[in-house]
């Protein structure tokens, strides 16, 4: 199937979220690892679900990630996600392990599931050891459901930094079954993927097979997740997951399938929608970039260009100053790595032609200003060396970002 027909087939369900999905229930606590603020979450799928993930390109791993890995490994299947915000539990050593595990098998005894059923996600200070015995007394007592409190509980509980939380959910027809993919993120600072201070959970309720939801997942991820930025550091315990059910009895779905292009169009689109909702909760952010690169010779190119672009702190600061400061742009294409001609570059900012063919383009100073007062900021470079598009997401880099992480222990 055409992948722009792919994509004019799927639907965004208003006020969608996890649970869109057939067949899954979540839920939030308060443990007490935070002052006042629910810092406990759990996703539960009815039955037992195939299963993909992405992680962290960082070499130091956190605990939760290696305990994830070793879960999925035994069958390619999960049936729950326990997550936790305020601890990382990243850099904890032999202890910080054996907590994950605990933190596993005490889920996996709560649910009365195999313990492989059960897959670890942490956020928050790296360096801190689990206070289990807060972490224990909450996974005993949190309790899933599918009411709007339960997603909404399990929202606010991801959370660190960030100012909202992050959700949504896309539905499409396929074989004559309504499939839905459902999603939830959390993410503000130390973002550049590949990956970033960043969880996402996605659900579906479509019958696909782990290895073929991880072909689906590994190429929505370079697109969507892999292209945002909004302070260039890595973290530790990055990852996204993906969970299908099969419960809405929709036929396998493989990539020799003749919508399995529609099913991947949801899963870009749920992943794309969280991923820029990631980049506008920027720490201290106040406004979403958007890059998009035209004319490439390569996507992978076009991709490395955009998010060079959006990851420049001097393009982030002229933005943040309403600066329509276009020679920034133009130098950070030049170190992206991406061979391209330099003398024949077009940038726009919005619609206002900047550079045409290299040489700069008189503007009006004050219309460009007005523009870059909006809450979403456009750019759009074009090459004439291809036919291949790239696009990334950022946001500015204002004072508060600075005052957020000078004080982020105190």
């Amino acid at each position: 199937m055409n992948t722009i027909i792919a994509k004019q087939n799927i639907k965004k369900i208003q006020n969608g979220h996890l649970l869109s999905a057939k067949g899954y229930k979540a839920a939030g606590y308060h443990a007490g690892l935070r002052y006042s603020k629910k810092d406990l979450g759990i996703i539960v799928s009815d039955v037992e679900a195939n299963v993909a993930a992405v992680y962290t390109q960082s070499l130091v791993l956190a605990a939760p990630i290696i305990v994830t890995k070793d879960s999925i490994s035994y069958s390619k299947k999960i049936q729950a996600i326990i997550v936790n915000s305020a601890c990382a539990n990243a850099c904890t050593g032999e202890q910080g392990l054996l907590d994950a595990y605990e933190m596993r098998n005490e889920t996996a005894k709560k649910l009365g599931i195999e313990n492989h059923l059960v897959a670890v996600a942490s956020t928050g200070v790296i360096g801190e050891y689990m206070k289990m015995d807060k972490i224990k007394a909450g996974i005993e007592a949190i309790t899933p459901g599918t009411s709007f409190e339960h997603i909404n509980d399990f929202e606010t509980s991801i959370l660190t930094t960030d100012t909202v939380t992050k959700n949504c959910a896309y539905s499409a027809e396929i074989a004559g079954k309504t499939v839905t993919v459902g999603g939830a993120a959390k993410g503000s600072g130390m973002i550049h993927p590949n990956m970033a201070t960043m969880l996402g959970f996605l659900t579906t309720d479509a019958n696909v097979s782990s290895d073929n939801l991880q072909k689906a997942l590994s190429q929505v991820t370079d697109t969507t997740f892999n292209q945002i930025t909004v302070d260039g550091d890595t973290s530790t315990n990055d990852m996204v997951i993906i969970t299908a059910n099969g419960l809405s009895q929709c036929e396998e779905l493989t990539p020799s399938h003749p919508q399995w292009d529609t099913f991947v169009a949801l899963v870009s689109a749920a992943s794309e929608d969280l991923a820029k909702k990631i980049a506008k909760d920027g720490e201290g952010a106040t406004k979403l970039i958007e890059v998009t690169v035209e004319g490439a010779k390569t996507k992978a190119g076009a991709r490395a260009i955009a998010k060079t672009i959006v990851g420049s702190s001097l393009v982030k600061t002229a933005i943040f100053g309403a600066d329509a400061n276009w020679g920034r742009i133009i130098a950070a294409m030049g170190r992206s790595g991406v061979v391209f001609n330099p003398n024949e570059v077009d940038i726009f900012l919005g619609d206002i032609l900047m550079l045409h063919n290299s040489t700069p383009v008189i503007f009006s100073e004050s219309e460009a200003k007005v523009y870059l007062e909006n809450s979403t900021i456009s750019i759009k470079v074009v090459l004439k060396e291809g036919k291949e598009i790239g696009m990334a997401w950022g946001c500015d880099l204002t004072y508060e970002y600075v005052k957020i992480n000078a004080s982020y222990r105190t």
